[in-house]
């Protein structure tokens, strides 16, 4: 067992060669060091783990936390714990048993048959975005904004019981907290506003039972002798963001690779029974969240040969891991017709995303129902050229000039 603490890699590990693959660099640890000493721009060190086993073992030992307040919890971006701290009630930086509490209040909301009554709804949204986006008299749209932005912000809203017409004000606030050339003041004034909004409406929501996500959440901390609106209102905070940005962003990337491959967007559109499986490749694909599944050792662990010891950060990558071939077969090529084999791209363990039902249905959705509709949709300019994210916390792009 090794204790190598070589520190000569720098995190994160930009996408460079290509946009629609994890970095170069990932590959090579994976068979060299696949437990590599990483350092972050503030001087501060880590674990990075490329190996599917290893990730998927580390996110499920009850031997780590996720408390962000922890003082070796890799802090990956500047003024993470800071802005974690404020947000009182993130289950992101939740260890058991207040993690098992407060995830059990939101269980039932996301359950396949509660996401299957959304359906309708969810269809509504896309086919009302594109009924816009054909209004256009240019026929030139930026899909961002047409479409990945305003399906599931507007879905997340409407299951949260947040007003429509204040989306904007989570859109503009997430941005801030998720780029990384925010400044630390600006990352929390962004949360800090969007929790203290959403503890409000649980406060209002509480007292007035209406039919909707935040409400039945709060109806049921009382029952169990929990309520308490900060914190409640940190698990809305929580949900609205990962709700909207996640899945705008595969929204964008989706569409781009399918426009970028005609034949494998085809093949996806011919065959509505292999939509289920072509969004999961997507996801596994892009793997979008891969910084933020970052624990720290509470315990000594061993790790692929390296001892990992108490109150060492670790990261767990989530797209090397989905790019293992030890697990995926000719894992860096996109194929729609592979067979699901439990890709991390949600997690993994106890905080695996509780929305990861309502974000494939909602990819599914947009997919089938934009290329239907739209079947000439093309990019304006070469897909390569387009903003990519490289900045950002969660992958994506920017902007999206299409045309039809």
């Amino acid at each position: 067992m090794s204790d190598h603490t070589d520190q000569s890699l720098t995190f994160p590990i930009i996408r460079n060669a290509c946009p629609f693959a994890p970095p170069e660099q990932y590959a090579s640890l994976r068979s060299e060091r696949p437990a590599a000493r990483i350092a972050f721009p503030d001087g501060t060190t880590a674990w990075l783990l490329t190996r599917y086993s290893d990730v998927r073992k580390v996110l499920a030992d009850p031997r780590v936390s996720n408390d962000r307040q922890h003082p070796g919890f890799p802090e990956y971006v500047p003024g993470l714990k800071e802005a974690s701290r404020r947000m009182k009630g993130g289950l992101l930086a939740m260890d058991p048993p207040e993690h098992s509490i407060y995830r059990s209040l939101l269980t039932r909301e996301f359950t396949l048959r509660r996401m299957r009554s959304l359906r309708p709804r969810i269809q509504q949204i896309v086919d009302l975005c594109i009924d816009s986006m054909l209004a256009s008299p240019t026929r030139h749209v930026d899909l961002v904004t047409a479409l990945s932005l305003p399906v599931p912000s507007l879905t997340i809203c409407e299951l949260l019981g947040v007003p429509y017409h204040d989306r904007e004000l989570f859109q503009q606030r997430t941005m801030t907290f998720m780029e990384r050339t925010s400044t630390q003041e600006e990352r929390a004034r962004a949360i800090g506003e969007i929790r203290d909004y959403l503890c409000d409406l649980v406060a209002i929501q509480a007292d007035r039972p209406q039919d909707t996500l935040i409400s039945r959440m709060a109806a049921r901390a009382r029952e169990q002798g929990v309520y308490d609106p900060g914190i409640l209102g940190g698990l809305a905070t929580l949900l609205l963001i990962a709700g909207f940005e996640t899945t705008a962003n595969m929204i964008s990337l989706g569409v781009a690779t399918l426009l970028k491959e005609p034949g494998q967007r085809a093949a996806l559109t011919a065959d509505a029974a292999l939509m289920p499986k072509g969004v999961q490749e997507l996801l596994r694909y892009f793997s979008i969240s891969d910084q933020i599944t970052c624990r720290v050792a509470l315990h000594d662990i061993e790790i692929a040969g390296i001892r990992i010891r108490a109150g060492e950060g670790i990261v767990a990558s989530t797209a090397a891991a989905n790019h293992d071939p030890e697990v995926f077969s000719d894992p860096h090529t996109l194929d729609l017709h592979r067979e699901p084999h439990g890709h991390l791209a949600f997690g993994f363990g106890i905080h695996q995303c509780i929305g990861h039902n309502l974000a494939r249905l909602e990819l599914e959705i947009v997919y089938s129902t934009l290329f239907a509709r739209i079947p000439t949709l093309r990019t304006a300019g070469p897909v390569e050229d387009l903003p990519f994210k490289k900045d950002s916390l969660i992958y994506g792009i920017h902007s999206m000039d299409v045309t039809w």
